[in-house]
């Protein structure tokens, strides 16, 4: 990977998306929308639009260069423009780690991915880019905006990557997956009419959205499928928790729970766990995998967890 180039790439997309918004008087992210098609498209109003889309094609740049620079353009929109919690993307960090889970647990070379809330399409493009395996990904996002940054993104970078804009919750015409993966989004429901219809449904008051995303992405799962998700630390015993658990016992086996340090969230409230799901009709009899990561930048960390994970994954003949 070329640091320099991917460099030089921020600062030509920067420069760009912001004369398009001194021009447009848009916001930072359809500015960013509008830099993407005028690179595909190779032309525009604007002569210095056009000279520094024509150097970053001279850059060649890789997919994952790429995504880089695009990060880095992010980072920098939220400066001024943050987005909210629950459309911030996926820490690289964590991405990898469930590539890495994945990998592990997964056999097959060829994999059907479904992303629930894919937002910018960080993770989309970790998945596709560091996996060893053929990922076919589809995205599923509620939000027009992130849908046209997410699926812009990927077109300039040439990824074979698919979106579609959807309410998760309600129910889709998709083909089931060998593996689904989601940062939960966090918070309500807020149609109880919909929500109603789901085993985790709340009795009083409105259900957890992330629930209810849990228990839906389990109906597009093939049978051994695979679930990661990105959820919040008391998933399990918070008020709702003994509906999900319920659901849980019938529908999955937790194979793993995996604590995230808390430092790479903005508060404590907001820290997540990733919770590893198998779907089967009759649980069997693996302990859980539980583990505490106290960090994700320590390599001799992160050397003892893969060592630990792919231990267990031996001796429970996963």
């Amino acid at each position: 990977m070329d640091f320099e180039k991917i460099e030089q790439a921020y600062e030509l997309l920067l420069e760009n998306v912001q004369n398009i918004q001194n021009v447009l008087g848009t916001s930072f992210y359809d500015a960013l929308i509008e830099q993407n098609v005028a690179y595909i498209e190779q032309k525009s109003e604007l002569e210095i639009i056009t000279k520094n889309n024509q150097e970053l094609k001279r850059l060649a740049l890789r997919k994952e260069e790429w995504r880089r620079a695009y990060q880095f353009v992010l980072i920098k929109a939220a400066q001024t423009e943050p987005l909210q919690a629950n459309h911030q993307f996926t820490p690289d960090a964590i991405a990898f780690l469930i590539v890495f889970i994945m990998e592990q647990l997964v056999v097959k070379k060829d994999l059907d991915v479904l992303e629930i809330g894919s937002g910018t399409g960080n993770l989309s493009q970790t998945l596709v880019n560091q996996s060893i395996k053929n990922l076919d990904y589809l995205g599923l996002e509620l939000d027009d905006l992130l849908i046209d940054l997410s699926a812009s993104m990927a077109e300039v970078m040439g990824s074979k990557v698919h979106f579609v804009q959807a309410d998760a919750v309600r129910p889709q015409m998709l083909k089931e997956s060998d593996v689904i993966v989601s940062d939960l989004p966090i918070g309500y429901y807020p149609d109880d009419i919909i929500a109603s219809r789901y085993a985790v449904a709340s009795k009083i008051g409105h259900t957890y959205a992330h629930h209810l995303l849990m228990e839906q992405g389990l109906k597009y799962l093939k049978q051994d499928g695979l679930a990661i998700f990105l959820a919040p630390n008391n998933l399990l015993s918070s008020e709702q928790g003994d509906l999900l658990k319920t659901w849980l016992r019938k529908e999955a086996q937790i194979l793993a729970i995996i604590t995230l340090p808390e430092n790479i969230f903005s508060s404590n409230s907001q820290a997540k766990s990733l919770f590893v799901l198998k779907k089967q009709e009759e649980n069997q009899e693996i302990e859980t995998f539980v583990y505490p990561l106290q960090s994700l930048q320590d390599q001799e960390e992160m050397m003892k967890f893969m060592k630990n994970f792919q231990k267990w994954c031996k001796e429970s003949e996963i």
